[in-house]
Protein backbone atom coordinates (compact mmCIF):
# COMPACT_ATOMS: atom_id res chain seq x y z
CA UNK A 1 0.00 0.00 0.00
CA UNK A 2 2.90 2.40 0.70
CA UNK A 3 4.03 1.84 -2.89
CA UNK A 4 0.61 2.98 -4.14
CA UNK A 5 0.66 6.07 -1.88
CA UNK A 6 4.11 7.09 -3.04
CA UNK A 7 3.23 6.66 -6.71
CA UNK A 8 0.02 8.64 -6.30
CA UNK A 9 1.76 11.45 -4.32
CA UNK A 10 4.48 11.77 -6.91
CA UNK A 11 1.89 11.83 -9.65
CA UNK A 12 -0.09 14.63 -8.07
CA UNK A 13 2.88 16.86 -7.13
CA UNK A 14 4.58 16.62 -10.50
CA UNK A 15 1.46 17.25 -12.56
CA UNK A 16 0.59 20.95 -12.85
CA UNK A 17 -1.77 20.62 -15.81
CA UNK A 18 -4.95 18.55 -16.07
CA UNK A 19 -3.81 16.48 -19.05
CA UNK A 20 -0.50 15.68 -17.44
CA UNK A 21 -2.26 14.84 -14.19
CA UNK A 22 -4.62 12.36 -15.90
CA UNK A 23 -1.72 10.62 -17.60
CA UNK A 24 0.11 10.16 -14.30
CA UNK A 25 -3.05 9.01 -12.53
CA UNK A 26 -3.64 6.33 -15.15
CA UNK A 27 -0.02 5.29 -14.82
CA UNK A 28 -0.49 4.81 -11.07
CA UNK A 29 -3.51 2.58 -11.70
CA UNK A 30 -1.49 0.43 -14.06
CA UNK A 31 1.25 0.06 -11.45
CA UNK A 32 -1.29 -0.72 -8.77
CA UNK A 33 -2.90 -3.37 -11.00
CA UNK A 34 0.50 -4.92 -11.72
CA UNK A 35 1.21 -5.07 -8.00
CA UNK A 36 -2.11 -6.81 -7.31
CA UNK A 37 -1.36 -9.37 -10.02
CA UNK A 38 2.09 -9.96 -8.55
CA UNK A 39 0.71 -10.14 -5.00
CA UNK A 40 -2.09 -12.57 -5.99
CA UNK A 41 0.38 -14.95 -7.59
CA UNK A 42 2.61 -14.80 -4.51
CA UNK A 43 -0.24 -15.51 -2.05
CA UNK A 44 -1.71 -18.21 -4.27
CA UNK A 45 1.68 -19.92 -4.67
CA UNK A 46 2.45 -19.74 -0.94
CA UNK A 47 -0.92 -21.24 0.07
CA UNK A 48 -0.64 -23.88 -2.60
CA UNK A 49 2.88 -24.95 -1.62
CA UNK A 50 2.11 -24.97 2.10
CA UNK A 51 -1.07 -26.98 1.48
CA UNK A 52 0.86 -29.58 -0.51
CA UNK A 53 3.63 -29.67 2.11
CA UNK A 54 1.23 -30.27 5.01
CA UNK A 55 -0.73 -32.80 2.94
CA UNK A 56 2.42 -34.86 2.35
CA UNK A 57 3.11 -34.72 6.10
CA UNK A 58 -0.38 -36.10 6.79
CA UNK A 59 -1.41 -32.89 8.57
CA UNK A 60 -4.73 -33.04 6.76
CA UNK A 61 -6.66 -30.26 8.52
CA UNK A 62 -3.78 -27.79 8.14
CA UNK A 63 -3.41 -28.75 4.49
CA UNK A 64 -7.14 -28.23 3.98
CA UNK A 65 -6.93 -24.65 5.32
CA UNK A 66 -4.10 -23.64 2.99
CA UNK A 67 -5.47 -25.39 -0.09
CA UNK A 68 -8.96 -23.95 0.34
CA UNK A 69 -7.38 -20.50 0.71
CA UNK A 70 -5.49 -21.06 -2.56
CA UNK A 71 -8.72 -22.15 -4.24
CA UNK A 72 -10.57 -19.03 -2.97
CA UNK A 73 -7.75 -16.77 -4.19
CA UNK A 74 -7.87 -18.33 -7.64
CA UNK A 75 -11.66 -17.96 -7.91
CA UNK A 76 -11.62 -14.39 -6.64
CA UNK A 77 -8.80 -13.34 -8.95
CA UNK A 78 -10.32 -14.96 -12.05
CA UNK A 79 -13.64 -13.30 -11.27
CA UNK A 80 -12.20 -9.82 -10.74
CA UNK A 81 -9.38 -9.83 -13.29
CA UNK A 82 -9.49 -12.84 -15.58
CA UNK A 83 -5.94 -12.43 -16.88
CA UNK A 84 -3.19 -14.65 -15.48
CA UNK A 85 -0.97 -13.10 -12.78
CA UNK A 86 2.81 -12.90 -13.06
CA UNK A 87 4.65 -16.17 -12.73
CA UNK A 88 7.18 -16.20 -9.84
CA UNK A 89 10.05 -16.77 -12.29
CA UNK A 90 9.24 -13.50 -14.09
CA UNK A 91 10.39 -11.34 -11.17
CA UNK A 92 13.99 -12.14 -12.14
CA UNK A 93 13.61 -11.80 -15.91
CA UNK A 94 14.43 -8.96 -18.22
CA UNK A 95 11.41 -7.39 -19.93
CA UNK A 96 12.11 -9.06 -23.27
CA UNK A 97 12.40 -12.49 -21.57
CA UNK A 98 9.04 -12.37 -19.80
CA UNK A 99 6.41 -14.99 -20.56
CA UNK A 100 3.61 -14.58 -23.04
CA UNK A 101 0.09 -14.36 -21.65
CA UNK A 102 -0.59 -17.83 -23.08
CA UNK A 103 2.38 -19.44 -21.28
CA UNK A 104 1.62 -17.49 -18.10
CA UNK A 105 -1.98 -18.70 -18.19
CA UNK A 106 -0.89 -22.29 -18.75
CA UNK A 107 1.39 -22.22 -15.68
CA UNK A 108 -1.24 -20.56 -13.49
CA UNK A 109 -3.92 -23.07 -14.49
CA UNK A 110 -1.52 -25.97 -13.95
CA UNK A 111 -0.80 -24.73 -10.42
CA UNK A 112 -4.54 -24.51 -9.74
CA UNK A 113 -5.01 -28.06 -11.04
CA UNK A 114 -2.47 -29.14 -8.41
CA UNK A 115 -4.60 -27.38 -5.80
CA UNK A 116 -7.67 -29.39 -6.82
CA UNK A 117 -5.65 -32.61 -7.00
CA UNK A 118 -4.47 -32.29 -3.39
CA UNK A 119 -7.87 -31.07 -2.20
CA UNK A 120 -9.39 -34.27 -3.62
CA UNK A 121 -6.95 -36.31 -1.50
CA UNK A 122 -7.59 -34.15 1.57
CA UNK A 123 -11.36 -34.64 1.30
CA UNK A 124 -10.87 -38.37 0.87
CA UNK A 125 -8.78 -38.49 4.06
CA UNK A 126 -11.54 -36.58 5.84
CA UNK A 127 -14.08 -39.13 4.49
CA UNK A 128 -15.90 -36.43 2.52
CA UNK A 129 -16.21 -38.96 -0.28
CA UNK A 130 -18.70 -37.17 -2.51
CA UNK A 131 -16.69 -33.94 -2.45
CA UNK A 132 -13.45 -35.88 -3.04
CA UNK A 133 -14.99 -37.51 -6.13
CA UNK A 134 -16.16 -34.15 -7.44
CA UNK A 135 -12.67 -32.64 -7.10
CA UNK A 136 -11.07 -35.74 -8.59
CA UNK A 137 -13.33 -35.51 -11.64
CA UNK A 138 -12.57 -31.80 -12.08
CA UNK A 139 -8.84 -32.48 -11.75
CA UNK A 140 -8.94 -35.17 -14.42
CA UNK A 141 -10.86 -32.89 -16.80
CA UNK A 142 -8.37 -30.06 -16.30
CA UNK A 143 -5.36 -32.36 -16.76
CA UNK A 144 -6.68 -33.33 -20.18
CA UNK A 145 -7.58 -29.75 -21.05
CA UNK A 146 -4.09 -28.44 -20.23
CA UNK A 147 -2.20 -31.59 -21.31
CA UNK A 148 -0.69 -32.02 -17.86
CA UNK A 149 -0.89 -35.75 -17.19
CA UNK A 150 0.86 -39.11 -17.47
CA UNK A 151 -1.39 -41.51 -19.42
CA UNK A 152 -1.07 -44.55 -17.13
CA UNK A 153 -1.54 -42.55 -13.92
CA UNK A 154 -4.47 -40.61 -15.40
CA UNK A 155 -6.15 -43.80 -16.61
CA UNK A 156 -5.85 -45.49 -13.21
CA UNK A 157 -7.29 -42.44 -11.45
CA UNK A 158 -10.22 -42.33 -13.88
CA UNK A 159 -10.86 -46.07 -13.44
CA UNK A 160 -10.77 -45.65 -9.66
CA UNK A 161 -13.25 -42.77 -9.87
CA UNK A 162 -15.56 -45.02 -11.89
CA UNK A 163 -15.86 -47.31 -8.87
CA UNK A 164 -17.16 -44.41 -6.76
CA UNK A 165 -19.88 -43.76 -9.34
CA UNK A 166 -20.80 -47.46 -9.15
CA UNK A 167 -21.56 -47.11 -5.43
CA UNK A 168 -24.01 -44.33 -6.36
CA UNK A 169 -25.45 -46.38 -9.25
CA UNK A 170 -24.42 -43.59 -11.66
CA UNK A 171 -23.66 -46.02 -14.46
CA UNK A 172 -23.40 -43.46 -17.26
CA UNK A 173 -20.71 -41.54 -15.35
CA UNK A 174 -18.93 -44.75 -14.37
CA UNK A 175 -18.87 -45.98 -17.96
CA UNK A 176 -17.57 -42.62 -19.18
CA UNK A 177 -14.68 -42.72 -16.69
CA UNK A 178 -13.78 -46.27 -17.71
CA UNK A 179 -14.02 -45.53 -21.43
CA UNK A 180 -11.77 -42.47 -20.95
CA UNK A 181 -9.37 -44.59 -18.87
CA UNK A 182 -9.08 -47.17 -21.65
CA UNK A 183 -8.57 -44.51 -24.34
CA UNK A 184 -5.94 -42.56 -22.39
CA UNK A 185 -4.15 -45.76 -21.31
CA UNK A 186 -3.69 -46.61 -24.99
CA UNK A 187 -1.57 -43.44 -25.29
CA UNK A 188 1.04 -45.19 -23.18
CA UNK A 189 1.57 -47.48 -26.16
CA UNK A 190 0.84 -51.12 -26.70
CA UNK A 191 1.97 -53.51 -24.02
CA UNK A 192 5.63 -53.93 -24.99
CA UNK A 193 7.19 -57.16 -26.10
CA UNK A 194 10.40 -58.59 -24.69
CA UNK A 195 12.32 -57.29 -27.72
CA UNK A 196 11.54 -53.65 -26.91
CA UNK A 197 13.89 -51.37 -24.97
CA UNK A 198 11.70 -51.20 -21.87
CA UNK A 199 12.90 -53.19 -18.89
CA UNK A 200 11.14 -56.34 -17.80
CA UNK A 201 9.77 -54.42 -14.79
CA UNK A 202 8.31 -51.73 -17.10
CA UNK A 203 6.55 -54.42 -19.09
CA UNK A 204 5.23 -56.04 -15.93
CA UNK A 205 3.94 -52.74 -14.54
CA UNK A 206 2.15 -51.84 -17.76
CA UNK A 207 0.48 -55.24 -17.98
CA UNK A 208 -0.62 -54.99 -14.37
CA UNK A 209 -2.19 -51.54 -14.84
CA UNK A 210 -4.04 -52.79 -17.93
CA UNK A 211 -5.36 -55.75 -15.94
CA UNK A 212 -6.45 -53.45 -13.09
CA UNK A 213 -8.49 -51.33 -15.49
CA UNK A 214 -10.01 -54.55 -16.87
CA UNK A 215 -11.07 -55.49 -13.32
CA UNK A 216 -12.84 -52.15 -12.97
CA UNK A 217 -14.75 -52.92 -16.18
CA UNK A 218 -15.75 -56.31 -14.72
CA UNK A 219 -17.16 -54.57 -11.64
CA UNK A 220 -19.05 -52.15 -13.86
CA UNK A 221 -20.77 -54.94 -15.83
CA UNK A 222 -21.48 -56.95 -12.69
CA UNK A 223 -22.95 -54.02 -10.75
CA UNK A 224 -25.13 -52.94 -13.68
CA UNK A 225 -26.58 -56.45 -13.99
CA UNK A 226 -27.09 -56.83 -10.24
CA UNK A 227 -28.83 -53.45 -9.95
CA UNK A 228 -31.15 -54.42 -12.80
CA UNK A 229 -31.96 -57.64 -11.01
CA UNK A 230 -32.98 -55.74 -7.86
CA UNK A 231 -35.38 -53.67 -9.94
CA UNK A 232 -36.94 -56.67 -11.68
CA UNK A 233 -37.19 -59.38 -9.01
CA UNK A 234 -40.38 -60.24 -7.13
CA UNK A 235 -40.68 -61.19 -3.46
CA UNK A 236 -39.29 -64.70 -4.08
CA UNK A 237 -36.33 -63.56 -6.18
CA UNK A 238 -37.75 -64.39 -9.62
CA UNK A 239 -38.16 -62.04 -12.59
CA UNK A 240 -41.45 -60.10 -12.36
CA UNK A 241 -42.96 -59.88 -15.92
CA UNK A 242 -45.31 -57.00 -15.02
CA UNK A 243 -42.47 -54.95 -13.58
CA UNK A 244 -40.39 -55.77 -16.68
CA UNK A 245 -43.06 -54.39 -19.03
CA UNK A 246 -43.55 -51.30 -16.88
CA UNK A 247 -39.83 -50.46 -16.87
CA UNK A 248 -39.50 -51.01 -20.62
CA UNK A 249 -42.36 -48.58 -21.26
CA UNK A 250 -40.89 -45.76 -19.18
CA UNK A 251 -37.18 -46.29 -19.96
CA UNK A 252 -37.04 -44.82 -23.46
CA UNK A 253 -38.77 -41.60 -22.48
CA UNK A 254 -36.69 -41.00 -19.34
CA UNK A 255 -33.19 -42.06 -20.36
CA UNK A 256 -32.88 -39.82 -23.43
CA UNK A 257 -33.55 -36.64 -21.45
CA UNK A 258 -31.50 -37.75 -18.45
CA UNK A 259 -28.41 -38.55 -20.53
CA UNK A 260 -28.47 -35.22 -22.40
CA UNK A 261 -28.37 -33.20 -19.20
CA UNK A 262 -25.83 -35.28 -17.31
CA UNK A 263 -23.32 -35.75 -20.10
CA UNK A 264 -22.51 -32.07 -20.30
CA UNK A 265 -21.13 -32.20 -16.78
CA UNK A 266 -18.95 -35.28 -17.10
CA UNK A 267 -17.37 -35.30 -20.57
CA UNK A 268 -13.59 -35.61 -20.59
CA UNK A 269 -11.10 -34.11 -22.99
CA UNK A 270 -10.83 -32.45 -26.38
CA UNK A 271 -13.01 -33.31 -29.35
CA UNK A 272 -10.55 -35.97 -30.59
CA UNK A 273 -10.44 -37.70 -27.22
CA UNK A 274 -14.22 -37.35 -26.82
CA UNK A 275 -14.81 -39.11 -30.13
CA UNK A 276 -12.63 -42.04 -29.06
CA UNK A 277 -14.29 -42.19 -25.63
CA UNK A 278 -17.78 -42.13 -27.13
CA UNK A 279 -16.81 -44.95 -29.51
CA UNK A 280 -15.61 -46.95 -26.51
CA UNK A 281 -18.84 -46.27 -24.63
CA UNK A 282 -20.93 -47.65 -27.47
CA UNK A 283 -19.52 -51.12 -26.80
CA UNK A 284 -21.53 -51.50 -23.58
CA UNK A 285 -24.80 -50.06 -22.32
CA UNK A 286 -25.18 -47.84 -19.26
CA UNK A 287 -28.92 -48.45 -18.83
CA UNK A 288 -30.46 -51.30 -16.88
CA UNK A 289 -30.90 -54.46 -18.98
CA UNK A 290 -34.54 -55.56 -18.87
CA UNK A 291 -34.41 -58.92 -20.66
CA UNK A 292 -32.03 -61.79 -21.34
CA UNK A 293 -30.66 -60.43 -24.62
CA UNK A 294 -29.75 -57.06 -23.11
CA UNK A 295 -28.25 -58.76 -20.04
CA UNK A 296 -26.25 -61.15 -22.22
CA UNK A 297 -24.61 -58.28 -24.13
CA UNK A 298 -23.36 -56.75 -20.88
CA UNK A 299 -22.34 -60.18 -19.59
CA UNK A 300 -20.20 -60.85 -22.67
CA UNK A 301 -18.35 -57.54 -22.26
CA UNK A 302 -17.66 -58.40 -18.62
CA UNK A 303 -16.53 -61.91 -19.56
CA UNK A 304 -14.04 -60.52 -22.10
CA UNK A 305 -12.52 -58.34 -19.40
CA UNK A 306 -12.36 -61.38 -17.09
CA UNK A 307 -10.12 -63.12 -19.62
CA UNK A 308 -8.00 -59.98 -20.00
CA UNK A 309 -7.55 -59.62 -16.24
CA UNK A 310 -6.71 -63.31 -15.79
CA UNK A 311 -3.91 -63.07 -18.35
CA UNK A 312 -1.94 -61.06 -15.82
CA UNK A 313 -3.43 -62.13 -12.47
CA UNK A 314 -2.65 -65.82 -12.77
CA UNK A 315 -3.08 -68.21 -9.88
CA UNK A 316 0.69 -68.76 -9.73
CA UNK A 317 1.84 -65.58 -8.02
CA UNK A 318 -1.50 -63.77 -7.60
CA UNK A 319 -3.66 -66.30 -5.74
CA UNK A 320 -6.04 -63.85 -4.06
CA UNK A 321 -6.47 -61.61 -7.10
CA UNK A 322 -7.02 -64.58 -9.40
CA UNK A 323 -9.68 -66.09 -7.13
CA UNK A 324 -11.48 -62.74 -6.81
CA UNK A 325 -11.64 -62.48 -10.61
CA UNK A 326 -13.00 -66.03 -10.87
CA UNK A 327 -15.59 -65.19 -8.19
CA UNK A 328 -16.65 -62.16 -10.23
CA UNK A 329 -16.92 -64.39 -13.31
CA UNK A 330 -19.12 -66.75 -11.31
CA UNK A 331 -21.24 -63.81 -10.15
CA UNK A 332 -21.70 -62.71 -13.78
CA UNK A 333 -23.10 -66.16 -14.64
CA UNK A 334 -25.31 -66.08 -11.54
CA UNK A 335 -26.96 -62.77 -12.40
CA UNK A 336 -27.28 -63.70 -16.10
CA UNK A 337 -29.15 -66.86 -15.03
CA UNK A 338 -31.77 -64.64 -13.36
CA UNK A 339 -32.78 -63.31 -16.80
CA UNK A 340 -32.96 -66.78 -18.38
CA UNK A 341 -36.50 -68.19 -18.48
CA UNK A 342 -35.54 -71.76 -19.45
CA UNK A 343 -34.75 -73.75 -16.29
CA UNK A 344 -32.50 -76.27 -18.05
CA UNK A 345 -30.33 -73.51 -19.54
CA UNK A 346 -30.27 -71.76 -16.19
CA UNK A 347 -28.99 -74.98 -14.61
CA UNK A 348 -26.18 -75.15 -17.16
CA UNK A 349 -25.09 -71.63 -16.25
CA UNK A 350 -24.84 -72.60 -12.59
CA UNK A 351 -22.92 -75.72 -13.63
CA UNK A 352 -20.38 -73.40 -15.30
CA UNK A 353 -19.97 -71.71 -11.93
CA UNK A 354 -19.33 -75.05 -10.24
CA UNK A 355 -16.76 -75.98 -12.88
CA UNK A 356 -14.73 -72.81 -12.29
CA UNK A 357 -14.99 -72.71 -8.47
CA UNK A 358 -14.47 -76.35 -7.40
CA UNK A 359 -10.93 -76.79 -8.85
CA UNK A 360 -9.79 -73.58 -7.13
CA UNK A 361 -11.29 -74.66 -3.81
CA UNK A 362 -9.70 -78.11 -4.08
CA UNK A 363 -6.22 -76.56 -4.48
CA UNK A 364 -6.65 -73.99 -1.70
CA UNK A 365 -5.03 -74.46 1.70
CA UNK A 366 -7.57 -73.21 4.30
CA UNK A 367 -4.77 -72.79 6.83
CA UNK A 368 -3.44 -69.84 4.81
CA UNK A 369 -6.59 -68.74 3.00
CA UNK A 370 -9.35 -69.30 5.56
CA UNK A 371 -11.57 -66.37 4.55
CA UNK A 372 -11.41 -67.17 0.83
CA UNK A 373 -11.94 -70.85 1.61
CA UNK A 374 -15.13 -69.99 3.52
CA UNK A 375 -16.36 -67.78 0.69
CA UNK A 376 -15.87 -70.59 -1.83
CA UNK A 377 -17.52 -73.18 0.44
CA UNK A 378 -20.58 -71.02 0.86
CA UNK A 379 -20.79 -70.07 -2.82
CA UNK A 380 -20.46 -73.68 -3.95
CA UNK A 381 -23.15 -74.72 -1.45
CA UNK A 382 -25.46 -71.92 -2.65
CA UNK A 383 -24.88 -72.85 -6.30
CA UNK A 384 -25.72 -76.52 -5.72
CA UNK A 385 -28.74 -75.37 -3.69
CA UNK A 386 -30.02 -73.26 -6.60
CA UNK A 387 -29.46 -76.11 -9.04
CA UNK A 388 -31.40 -78.47 -6.76
CA UNK A 389 -34.31 -76.00 -6.59
CA UNK A 390 -34.31 -75.72 -10.39
CA UNK A 391 -34.34 -79.51 -10.83
CA UNK A 392 -37.25 -79.76 -8.37
CA UNK A 393 -39.14 -77.11 -10.40
CA UNK A 394 -38.41 -79.04 -13.61
CA UNK A 395 -39.58 -82.26 -11.93
CA UNK A 396 -42.83 -80.63 -10.77
CA UNK A 397 -43.77 -80.07 -14.42
CA UNK A 398 -43.58 -83.81 -15.10
CA UNK A 399 -46.54 -86.09 -14.57
CA UNK A 400 -44.30 -88.45 -12.60
CA UNK A 401 -40.71 -88.11 -11.40
CA UNK A 402 -38.40 -90.51 -13.20
CA UNK A 403 -35.47 -92.21 -11.48
CA UNK A 404 -32.90 -90.01 -13.25
CA UNK A 405 -34.52 -86.78 -12.00
CA UNK A 406 -34.81 -88.17 -8.46
CA UNK A 407 -31.16 -89.20 -8.49
CA UNK A 408 -30.11 -85.76 -9.77
CA UNK A 409 -32.14 -83.89 -7.12
CA UNK A 410 -30.70 -86.04 -4.33
CA UNK A 411 -27.15 -85.70 -5.65
CA UNK A 412 -27.39 -81.89 -5.82
CA UNK A 413 -28.95 -81.69 -2.37
CA UNK A 414 -26.21 -83.86 -0.84
CA UNK A 415 -23.46 -81.78 -2.48
CA UNK A 416 -25.06 -78.58 -1.18
CA UNK A 417 -25.22 -80.10 2.33
CA UNK A 418 -21.56 -81.15 2.04
CA UNK A 419 -20.33 -77.62 1.32
CA UNK A 420 -22.62 -75.98 3.90
CA UNK A 421 -21.29 -78.41 6.51
CA UNK A 422 -17.70 -77.64 5.46
CA UNK A 423 -18.44 -73.95 5.94
CA UNK A 424 -19.95 -74.55 9.39
CA UNK A 425 -17.04 -76.81 10.37
CA UNK A 426 -14.61 -73.99 9.51
CA UNK A 427 -16.21 -71.97 12.35
CA UNK A 428 -15.36 -74.61 14.97
CA UNK A 429 -12.46 -74.08 17.39
CA UNK A 430 -9.36 -76.34 17.40
CA UNK A 431 -11.30 -78.76 19.68
CA UNK A 432 -13.98 -79.06 16.95
CA UNK A 433 -16.58 -77.30 19.14
CA UNK A 434 -19.09 -75.02 17.43
CA UNK A 435 -19.05 -71.49 18.92
CA UNK A 436 -21.61 -70.68 21.59
CA UNK A 437 -22.10 -67.22 20.10
CA UNK A 438 -21.26 -66.40 16.50
CA UNK A 439 -19.20 -63.40 15.42
CA UNK A 440 -21.18 -60.71 13.63
CA UNK A 441 -19.40 -61.19 10.29
CA UNK A 442 -20.37 -64.89 10.10
CA UNK A 443 -23.74 -64.73 11.89
CA UNK A 444 -26.01 -64.49 8.84
CA UNK A 445 -24.02 -66.92 6.64
CA UNK A 446 -23.99 -69.51 9.44
CA UNK A 447 -27.72 -69.13 10.14
CA UNK A 448 -28.56 -69.31 6.43
CA UNK A 449 -26.38 -72.43 6.11
CA UNK A 450 -28.28 -74.07 9.00
CA UNK A 451 -31.63 -73.08 7.47
CA UNK A 452 -30.70 -74.36 4.01
CA UNK A 453 -29.41 -77.68 5.37
CA UNK A 454 -32.72 -78.12 7.21
CA UNK A 455 -34.63 -77.49 3.99
CA UNK A 456 -32.30 -79.72 1.93
CA UNK A 457 -32.90 -82.72 4.20
CA UNK A 458 -36.61 -82.13 3.65
CA UNK A 459 -36.10 -82.23 -0.13
CA UNK A 460 -34.27 -85.58 -0.24
CA UNK A 461 -36.46 -88.14 -2.02
CA UNK A 462 -36.50 -91.74 -0.76
CA UNK A 463 -38.93 -94.66 -0.82
CA UNK A 464 -37.49 -95.89 2.49
CA UNK A 465 -39.83 -94.60 5.23
CA UNK A 466 -37.24 -95.10 7.97
CA UNK A 467 -34.71 -93.04 6.01
CA UNK A 468 -37.39 -90.43 5.41
CA UNK A 469 -38.05 -90.26 9.15
CA UNK A 470 -34.31 -89.83 9.82
CA UNK A 471 -34.13 -86.98 7.29
CA UNK A 472 -37.12 -85.25 8.90
CA UNK A 473 -35.50 -85.59 12.33
CA UNK A 474 -32.25 -84.07 11.05
CA UNK A 475 -34.20 -81.29 9.38
CA UNK A 476 -36.05 -80.55 12.63
CA UNK A 477 -32.76 -80.34 14.55
CA UNK A 478 -31.39 -77.66 12.21
CA UNK A 479 -34.61 -75.63 12.28
CA UNK A 480 -34.64 -75.90 16.08
CA UNK A 481 -31.03 -74.68 16.31
CA UNK A 482 -31.95 -71.48 14.49
CA UNK A 483 -35.04 -70.85 16.67
CA UNK A 484 -33.19 -71.58 19.94
CA UNK A 485 -30.21 -69.43 18.98
CA UNK A 486 -32.42 -66.41 18.26
CA UNK A 487 -34.24 -66.89 21.56
CA UNK A 488 -30.91 -66.94 23.40
CA UNK A 489 -29.41 -64.03 21.40
CA UNK A 490 -32.30 -61.71 20.40
CA UNK A 491 -29.92 -59.36 18.54
CA UNK A 492 -29.50 -62.09 15.92
CA UNK A 493 -33.17 -61.89 14.89
CA UNK A 494 -32.74 -58.89 12.57
CA UNK A 495 -30.10 -60.80 10.56
CA UNK A 496 -32.41 -63.74 9.74
CA UNK A 497 -36.00 -62.52 10.10
CA UNK A 498 -37.41 -64.41 7.10
CA UNK A 499 -35.51 -67.63 7.86
CA UNK A 500 -36.53 -67.47 11.53
CA UNK A 501 -40.22 -67.11 10.70
CA UNK A 502 -40.13 -70.14 8.41
CA UNK A 503 -38.08 -72.13 10.93
CA UNK A 504 -40.64 -71.52 13.68
CA UNK A 505 -43.36 -72.70 11.33
CA UNK A 506 -41.46 -75.90 10.49
CA UNK A 507 -40.63 -76.59 14.16
CA UNK A 508 -44.39 -76.55 14.74
CA UNK A 509 -45.31 -78.71 11.73
CA UNK A 510 -42.57 -81.36 11.52
CA UNK A 511 -43.28 -83.23 14.80
CA UNK A 512 -46.89 -83.86 13.69
CA UNK A 513 -45.75 -85.14 10.29
CA UNK A 514 -43.17 -87.38 11.94
CA UNK A 515 -45.80 -88.85 14.27
CA UNK A 516 -48.01 -89.71 11.31
CA UNK A 517 -45.10 -91.39 9.56
CA UNK A 518 -44.21 -93.32 12.73
CA UNK A 519 -47.83 -94.49 12.99
CA UNK A 520 -47.60 -95.91 9.49
CA UNK A 521 -44.36 -97.65 10.38
CA UNK A 522 -45.64 -99.21 13.65
CA UNK A 523 -47.03 -102.41 12.13
CA UNK A 524 -43.64 -103.08 10.57
CA UNK A 525 -41.50 -102.33 13.65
Amino acid sequence: QSLFSRVNTESYTTCDKMGRHNFCFLKSIVLEHAYIRMRTDKLFGENNNLGILWSERDEIKTAQTYLESAEALYNQYMKEDGNPPLDPSEHFMAEEEKLTDQERSKRFEKAYTHTLYYLAQVYQHLEMIEKAAQYCHTTLKRQLEYCGYYPVEWALNAATLSQYYLTKECFMESRHCLAAASVIFSQAGQVPSAEDNETEQDQQDLRQRKAEIARCWIKYCLNLLQSARKLLEDNIGELDPDRQLELKAQRKKEEDEKEKGRKKAVLFGTSDICDSVLAMEEKVSSVYPLDFQEAREIFLVGQNYVQEAKEFFQVDGYVTDHIEIVQDHSALFKVLAFFEEDYERRCKMHKRRIDMLEPIYADLNPQYYLLISRQLQFELADTYYEMMDLKVAIGNRLEELDSHTIKKINSLAQLAIKYYELFLDSLRNPDKVFPEELEEDVLRPAMVAKFHIARLYGKLITSDSKKQLENMQTSLEYYTFLVDYCEKYPDAVRAVETELELSKEMVGLLPTRMERLRAKLCPFI
